[in-house]
């Protein structure tokens, strides 16, 4: 753990290098401070400022690639580019068929720079990784609801043979796991963005001759933003303190809902302005939706939580909030 001293210098410079920096030239930045060394040494610390930081100011970064690879415990290893799941996914983006490595995945911007990929894949009932080569990757950038995050949709099937390493199971939940609450706090820092954006918008707006903000159905708005943002953030936390992938599952759920709620009561509060591309709220909005389907959606997580519960007849453990 961090002292407070120190703990309070890396938080004002992740906060200057997020806010003048995204994609590449925030990876560089990010080197420089030395955050991937934090990722090792306080993962819980680096994980929740970085990623609270990048949603609160809309950047971009490789960031959970270190994040998967840190899961895998494979630090170790050679500097490469890794493939994630594709959208709404959370099992491997590889597959092992007859000898070859099926891959259909998602990778950040800073795949292009690498030589080399690596690809968690499925082989029957086992996990296997494998380094591969990125010219072999067919790559397309996404550009659809957010381009700004700079995601690359990854396919190929490489043939031949491949140096392959076997994977723990658990190796690869807990990698899940670990992006999960990665995203969640992004998320809650992109909803604390478009809550601030629309309080802004309510103490300057003026209908009726005063403030909107003095209307009781804006303040209602405002308020139940704040108390699902909160609730997330509070899920988030004891989900680091319970260590599980169940929990962390869920406050990947509570994270995504609590931001959709964000987005639906804050662009009340906006009206119309909310909707045009001269505010940044819009990108925000943008930016949560892509969140959320990354490593599960709330909904497919709410949905794939309650099926486990059905399944074994039990409850898991309380977390303190």
């Amino acid at each position: 753990m961090m002292d407070p001293a120190d703990l309070m210098v890396f938080k004002r410079s992740l906060e200057h290098a997020v806010a003048t920096h995204t994609g590449p030239a925030l990876d560089a930045a990010l080197l420089e401070l030395g955050w991937h060394d934090a990722l090792g040494h306080d993962m819980q610390t680096a994980v929740a400022t970085l990623f609270s930081l990048q949603g609160s100011a809309h950047a971009s970064s490789s960031s959970l690639d270190h994040v998967l690879v840190q899961g895998l415990d494979r630090r170790d290893s050679p500097p490469t580019g890794v493939v994630l799941p594709f959208l709404g996914q959370w099992t491997p983006p590889g597959e092992l068929d007859d000898g070859d490595l099926i891959v259909h995945g998602l990778s950040s911007a800073a795949l292009a720079t690498q030589q080399e990929a690596l690809v968690v894949a499925r082989a029957g009932a086992a996990v296997v990784a494998a380094v591969v080569p990125v010219a072999e990757l067919e790559r397309r950038p996404v550009h659809g609801m957010d381009p700004d995050l700079g995601l690359v949709e990854v396919r190929g099937r490489l043939r031949g043979t491949l140096a392959l390493g076997e994977v723990a199971p658990s190796a690869w939940s807990a990698s899940v796991a670990l992006c999960r609450l990665a995203l969640g706090h992004e998320l809650v820092g992109a909803s604390r963005k478009m809550l601030e954006l629309a309080r802004q918008h309510a103490v300057e707006r003026t209908q009726f001759d005063q403030v909107i903000g003095k209307f009781q159905a804006v303040r209602h708005r405002l308020a139940e933003t704040l108390v699902a943002i909160e609730a997330a953030d509070a899920m988030l936390g004891a989900s680091w303190e319970d260590g599980s992938p169940t929990t962390a599952a869920v406050a990947k759920a509570v994270a995504g809902r609590s931001a959709r709620t964000a987005a639906r009561h804050c662009q009340q509060v906006l009206a119309g302005i909310g909707f045009t591309t001269e505010h940044e709220f819009h990108r925000y909005v943008r930016r949560i939706f892509v969140l959320d389907a990354l490593f599960g959606g709330s909904r497919s997580l709410t949905r794939e939580l309650g099926v486990e519960l059905l399944t074994s007849q039990q409850l898991p453990g309380l977390v303190p909030l």
